[in-house]
């Protein structure tokens, strides 16, 4: 400690209370990085669940790739601030790295039910691979605790895929020649 501890306590303290005293103000000295620690894209990855609890994420899985563990952490203060829109489904969503189509009743032809809702998901799965029915389940869970309470959806889920079609073509030069022979006599 740079300067002389000017004591707070009462002449009265006793000297375990003195110590503690000490003790804290030494460990005020320790350097807590709380910009890194409270940001979803820098905070070490052993601490995202603690953040993500701060946060209060609903769901979280310890099996889910790091980039989705992010996602949810960046999308839930915006997340819970709609909770109940069409806005906060579409941010659930975006934030498992799905893309969706929301139908609701009056925009269907004819209308539907009132209060009910088409959901079209498409989701690529964990770190670009086929996504899993635990990972759709737990999408669809997020999707229900965050939809308006007094609506209803049927999901349908849409498959993204990329493919490539390869063209082929040979070419073979070919001459010929007709041949008209006669017989020597």
């Amino acid at each position: 400690m740079n300067e002389p501890l000017h004591s707070l306590l009462p002449p009265t303290a006793t000297p375990l209370m003195r110590t503690l005293e000490q003790v804290m103000a030494r460990m005020a000295d320790i350097p807590i990085p709380f910009k890194q620690l409270w940001d979803p894209h820098t905070c070490p990855e052993p601490l995202l669940p603690w953040l993500a609890w701060s946060l209060s994420v609903d769901t979280w899985r310890s099996t889910w790739p790091v980039h989705i563990k992010r996602a949810r952490i960046a999308a839930a203060i915006e997340i819970q601030r709609c909770k109940g829109s069409v806005k906060s489904v579409r941010d659930v969503v975006r934030s498992f790295g799905g893309d969706v189509l929301i139908t609701e009743w009056w925009q269907q032809n004819p209308p539907a039910a009132p209060h009910t809702f088409t959901l079209l998901l498409t989701l690529s799965g964990q770190g670009g691979s086929q996504s899993t029915a635990e990972f759709v389940a737990d999408v669809i869970t997020e999707v229900i605790r965050t939809k308006p309470v007094r609506s209803h959806f049927t999901f349908t889920q849409g498959v993204h895929t990329i493919g490539q079609i390869g063209l082929l073509g040979g070419a073979q030069i070919t001459a010929y020649r007709r041949l008209h022979l006669t017989q020597a006599a």
